[in-house]
This record gives C-alpha cells, sequence and structure tokens, in this order.
C-alpha cells in the first residue's frame, strides 16, 4: 500500500449558520473546539443539517488521494452503531481499504458540527467519541511496515490513549508525514509536537499560524530558518500567498490560485496534503507535488463539504 492514514474517525455533520449563531453559542470562528455528547446533542438540536460525510481530517486527505488512483488505507476507530456504518460504507464507497474492524463500544462514533458562515469559514465542534479512544491495540504492525508512508494527525493527541497508537504507529513506519491539525491543537501539544517534527516525523504539513506558534516564531524569516535546521520536508500553506515547501535547505514556492468562487473551507488543508503526497508517492518534483496540493485545494473550497 502507498499510504496508510491514522486519525480519528469522525462523521462531518455540515450546516450553514450566521455570525449571531456562533457568538450566542460562545464559540470562535474558524477554529476547532471538543465538546462533550450533551453539547453535541444540544447544537445538532438547533442546526439544520445539509450534509454528513465520513470525515476527520486524514481520512478526507486519504478519500482525495484514492480519488486520483492512488492504493491507500485508512485506520480509524468506530462503534458497530448507525453511523458506524455510515463512517465505513462512505470510505469503501470511495475506494479507501477500511483497515479497522468494529465492534460494539461503550461510547458512541464521533461526530464533528461543521459550521459555515457566509464568509466560508468553518467552525468546527467535535464530540471525540470511541474515535478519541483509539489505542496501540487497534493498531497492526504489519499493516504499517507494508505501507511506504504513514499519515497522521496532530489532532489524535487530543486525548491520552491515543498517543500509544502514534508512538507504535511511528515506530513501524517507513516513512512518517503529519499535520498539526489545528492551532490551538499546536498551542495545547507544542512540546510534544516540537520533539516530534524535530526527531520523528519526514513530512511536516502545518499553516502559517500554526506553525507560527509551534516556535513561537516573530516572523517568517524564522520560520524558514527553523525549517532548514531540522533537516525535513516542511510544507506550509499560506492562504492567498500560496504554499512553500523546506527541504535540503532549499525553499521552493507555488502560488495561490487566483479569482476562485469561494464557499466553504472544510477540508482545504486536508486535500492540499492529498495532491502534494499523491506528487510525493508518483515521484513528482516538489514544484509539482506543491502545484497539485495547490489544485486540489483550490477545487474543494469551491464546493461545500471536504469531496472533490
Amino acid at each position: 500500500m502507498k499510504i496508510l492514514g491514522i486519525g480519528n474517525a469522525i462523521v462531518d455533520v455540515l450546516c450553514k449558520v450566521d455570525d449571531d449563531f456562533l457568538v450566542k453559542n460562545s464559540l470562535t470562528k474558524s477554529t476547532m473546539k471538543l465538546i462533550d455528547e450533551d453539547e453535541f446533542k444540544t447544537l445538532l438540536s438547533l442546526l439544520n443539517i445539509e450534509e454528513t460525510v465520513s470525515g476527520g481530517s486524514v481520512a478526507n486527505s486519504i478519500v482525495g488521494l484514492s480519488q486520483l488512483g492512488n492504493n491507500v488505507g485508512f485506520i480509524g476507530k468506530i462503534s458497530e452503531d448507525s453511523l458506524g456504518q455510515k463512517y465505513e460504507d462512505g470510505l469503501k464507497k470511495e475506494k479507501v481499504n477500511y483497515l479497522y474492524n468494529k465492534k460494539k463500544e461503550p461510547i458512541p462514533t464521533g461526530s464533528c458540527l461543521i459550521l459555515i458562515t457566509p464568509d466560508s469559514e468553518r467552525t468546527m465542534c467535535t464530540y471525540l467519541g470511541t474515535a478519541g479512544k483509539i489505542n496501540d491495540q487497534d493498531i497492526d504492525e504489519s499493516i504499517i511496515k507494508n505501507s511506504e508512508i504513514t499519515f497522521l494527525e496532530g489532532y489524535l493527541w487530543d486525548e491520552g490513549e491515543p498517543k500509544k497508537a502514534f508512538d507504535k504507529a511511528i515506530a513501524n513506519s517507513n516513512k512518517v508525514a503529519m499535520s498539526l491539525s489545528d492551532l490551538f491543537c499546536v498551542e495545547r501539544h507544542k512540546e510534544h509536537f516540537l520533539e516530534l517534527a524535530k526527531n520523528k516525523l519526514d513530512i511536516i504539513f502545518a499553516n502559517e499560524q500554526e506553525i507560527t506558534s509551534l516556535i513561537n516564531a516573530n516572523s517568517f524569516e524564522e520560520i524558514v530558518t527553523f525549517s532548514k535546521q531540522i533537516k525535513k520536508n516542511v510544507v506550509i500553506t499560506r492562504g492567498d500567498k500560496g504554499a512553500i515547501s523546506i527541504l535540503n535547505n532549499e525553499l521552493i514556492e507555488c502560488e495561490a490560485q487566483k479569482n476562485l468562487n469561494i464557499k466553504d473551507l472544510t477540508g482545504a488543508g486536508d486535500l492540499f496534503a492529498a495532491g502534494y503526497l499523491h506528487g510525493i508517492i508518483n515521484n513528482l518534483s516538489i514544484k509539482e507535488c506543491l502545484i497539485k496540493g495547490t489544485e486540489l485545494s483550490s477545487k474543494i473550497i469551491q464546493k461545500i463539504g471536504a469531496r472533490i
């Protein structure tokens, strides 16, 4: 298998809201907030659902890679319930090798309310459910050893047990890519993420906000210097400034696409990673990887949801 993704198996529930809804419910626009089951049910009762999708950050990337014709798989913990079945069916429909054997868990399958405001920004309220209980027993070493790249998400660090799954995956991987996932996520786990970036990861995906926070940078030059020092492939998305990759002391840039009809920024980073990793496993140049990532992220933000 080319790439195995390990992440939170979350059913995305897409809803349109106005800015007042965020204010009334004490939500910070464009961030991801972890909520409990009661809060999830309360918010859901106030919303009109547009669509449900088998989501989670790395799962979105893996589906993108599958749609580009790559042989990819995914491990994420679900329960044997109606949402769990929807989740599994959704990935299999996209020709992803779903490599987790579900059983009835004490808590339900995870779900994420994706609240889309008129400015196309998305604010996420995630009830991790059983997704957040993934542990080392859920990770099959042989599957990891038979994959060229293991792709992990920073969101997996949001609870205790998953760290064991994370460590086991990294220890058995041929090559490790990871997305820093979210600004709050970086701030919660800064010390761990920094150690991973310096010593364990081969490819690091971040947006400018996330990597600025990770190293407490005061300028973009500091980010470039840090990225050159750690000698990894650091890939940074910069919104309308485009994207860059820093590898072997070389900085390669790709401009953002212009004049896009932006509808929803859900999955922009996930699909960028899919395009970039597609380039890596198909032996494209770094510049071509950046172009492919930009192409996919530009496509996805012009529609609702995280599926091309």
